[in-house]
């Protein structure tokens, strides 16, 4: 018992410390040392840019004229087809609703409103995909094409997969990358079996034997059993 106790607290200690989708740096960067800032006057049109957000990073296109190309999540156009509406900066509240609703677009806002109060850099990137960056045009005009509704994945069609596929010429995110290999650490470790295993116990003694609890109690630790 004691040592399941120590695992549910080493795995929420984990948990509140890790940021999901923070991109993962070169093995001699360490996170928190100074980034160095440029100021959008030496943006190039097909630089790609990235400003830290509260749990991961967000990524767009430079296009020139302060305009950047960007995939984000946004419920708004499933609500209304005002343009005046939609083309209004993205707030919180519509990219988490547009989340969930697995609705994007990729669209064109200013500098400003792209960063939404965060600083931004440029071409980062570069310094950890293996593959050669395309030249900055057809990068650039790579993300034009694909302006509009696209379909939205959180792990598996987001902000990076759209940059990456613009700036290198195939999708890619090391974010989700970085997600998946927690989560597979998580489910290979044996204790998440005992774990699981406990908690379905409490639940059929608080609920009583009803297939909502007994049948989780069974499959889940039989899923993290194979899959380990």
């Amino acid at each position: 018992m004691f040592h399941l106790l120590t695992f549910l607290v080493e795995k929420l200690s984990l948990l509140s410390n890790l940021q999901l989708f923070e991109p993962r740096w070169s093995p001699g960067e360490q996170r928190g040392e100074p980034k160095t800032r440029l100021p959008a006057s030496s943006f190039r049109r097909g630089d790609l840019l990235e400003v830290p957000r509260t749990l991961f990073t967000h990524f767009g296109v430079y296009l020139g004229d302060d305009r950047v190309a960007h995939l984000i999540p946004d419920i708004l156009p499933v609500l209304t087809s005002n343009r005046e509406l939609i083309d209004a900066a993205i707030t919180n509240k519509r990219l988490i609703l547009g989340c969930i609703y697995r609705r994007a677009t990729v669209r064109v806002d200013t500098v400003e409103d792209f960063a939404y109060g965060s600083s931004i850099t440029a071409n980062r990137m570069d310094e950890l995909v293996q593959r050669q960056a395309l030249p900055n045009e057809d990068v650039a005009k790579r993300a034009e094409k694909l302006i509009g509704a696209i379909p939205y994945s959180l792990l598996w069609n987001n902000c990076e997969h759209f940059v990456t596929h613009c700036r290198y010429g195939s999708a890619a995110s090391q974010q989700t990358e970085q997600f998946c290999d927690g989560l597979k650490s998580l489910i290979r470790d044996q204790r998440s079996i005992i774990a699981a295993v406990l908690l379905g116990v409490v639940s059929i003694s608080w609920f009583g034997m009803v297939p909502l609890t007994t049948l989780p109690t069974i499959l889940i630790p039989f899923t993290l059993w194979m899959a380990g």
